[in-house]
């Protein structure tokens, strides 16, 4: 009988832990793609470069991103936490990063949110069955507000900074692959940070500064096209409506067309997320990508904003196209073929995806 019997191992129980993390911060993220695709849509329709540039719709994006998403990441997180008391607390609380923070703060969004509601949580067990008759929704209210209040001020005052102090170590370590000529272990770096939300900020924080002092020498650089490279998202999406659970494959293909053609990026990070070990899948794609570049000499004039196959297209140089389209096509195939191996592999179970959907 113990033969047939392996007990569970470290590994296997660490394995079980990251799935989860994974699970629960793509928890926050999937019940609201519909938002993710609606600021997706504007962005590439309107958007300066877009298909149909319009300034007044155009107003819509950067609301939309720095406000309207992470509010509702983190109302959702709050949720998960403590019902629809954890998620009025958790927007408020995500409203201090919104103005503590420059940039979108997603990935704060699903800190601040959780640990915001947990805290009401905390504070409704110490209360409970201790409030008089008749002041029940008094107490309830007010104790609500006053965490709500406390966990916005320390959203601005704590959060906010330390992940800006994260984000700018994440940016030295990028530079510093850069500057030593260590181009595709880039990747291992701009693909997590990626599908944390820290893309813009190590784009227009770190690369885009680098590759504009290396275009007006060379007339192009290679540097705008680390983390702008549609490939590898491309090839991720295409794996999940391929292979990933039937449920979500009706919400791929337009997933696809938003990333790829409109060059929105975040509409694939929480599929990465639901599943933590098919970002092995975006840094292999990311890398071959980044070879292939280097290996034909391809670059862009300046940065493809947002990252799309169409902006990538306008921004290539007379006869560098083959570089630049092979690059991306490669990317693609590497991180599809990873990433199906990795869904085949280890598929997600029902209790993986229903935490994915926000159904705890």
């Amino acid at each position: 009988m113990s033969e047939l019997y392996a007990p569970p191992t470290r590994e296997s129980g660490l394995k079980a832990q990251v799935q989860r993390f994974g699970g629960y911060l793509s928890g926050m993220v999937m019940p609201n793609i519909a938002a993710f695709i609606a600021w997706g849509l504007i962005t590439a329709v309107f958007f300066e470069h877009g298909w149909w540039p319009n300034e007044r719709f155009a107003a819509l994006i950067d609301p939309m991103s720095h406000v309207l998403l992470p509010v509702l990441i983190g109302y959702t997180g709050g949720r998960m936490v403590h019902a629809q008391r954890g998620a009025v607390v958790g927007a408020v609380a995500t409203m201090g990063l919104v103005v503590g923070s420059p940039s979108p703060m997603f990935f704060g969004a699903m800190i601040v949110g959780p640990l915001a509601a947990w805290a009401l949580k905390y504070v409704d067990g110490l209360t409970e069955n201790r409030i008089r008759s008749g002041f029940e929704m008094l107490v309830e209210n007010f104790s609500a507000g006053i965490v709500g209040a406390f966990a916005a001020l320390f959203g601005a005052l704590a959060v906010g900074p330390v992940m800006r102090v994260f984000t700018d170590a994440l940016g030295e370590g990028v530079r510093f692959l850069v500057q030593h000529h260590l181009l595709p272990f880039a990747a291992v770096l701009i693909e997590p940070a990626k599908v944390l939300f820290l893309n813009n900020a190590v784009n227009h924080g770190v690369l885009g500064p680098l590759g504009i002092a290396e275009s007006s020498e060379a007339g192009k650089s290679v540097l705008f096209m680390l983390e702008t490279n549609p490939g590898p998202g491309f090839g991720i999406l295409l794996a999940y409506l391929l292979f990933g659970p039937r449920s979500l494959r009706p919400s791929v293909p337009a997933a696809m067309a938003i990333q790829f053609l409109g060059g929105i990026h975040e509409i694939y990070f929480p599929y990465v997320l639901m599943k933590p070990s098919m970002v092995l899948a975006a840094i292999s794609g990311g890398a071959a990508g980044i070879v292939t570049f280097m290996a034909t000499g391809a670059g862009l004039v300046a940065t493809p904003s947002p990252g799309s196959i169409f902006a990538y297209l306008a921004e290539t140089p007379r006869g560098g196209y083959f570089g630049v389209l092979a690059g991306v096509a490669v990317a693609a195939g590497v991180s599809f073929l990873i990433g199906s191996l990795l869904l085949g592999v280890g598929r997600l179970t029902r209790d993986d995806l229903s935490r994915s959907e926000g159904e705890l």
